[in-house]
């Protein structure tokens, strides 16, 4: 485990987009570094793409909410 430092802005955006996902500023973060990574090494899938792909990959059924 290492200290990443990182623009105070963006250290807000993560603070609060945390909030929202009801993760630590941490696993937010982290959990933007692992998509971002992911979506370089695979930059023709989208977004949800790569996030069914790990659900996939964790065996996790993600239940749809109906409308």
């Amino acid at each position: 485990m290492g200290i990443v430092k990182i623009d105070e802005a963006l250290h807000e955006e993560a603070r609060r987009a945390s909030v929202v996902m009801c993760r630590s500023i941490n696993a937010q973060a982290e959990f933007w570094m692992k998509i971002g990574m992911l979506a370089e090494a695979n930059p023709t899938r989208s977004f949800n793409e790569i996030v069914q792909a790990e659900y996939a990959a964790a065996n996790v059924r993600p239940v749809a909410v109906a409308a």
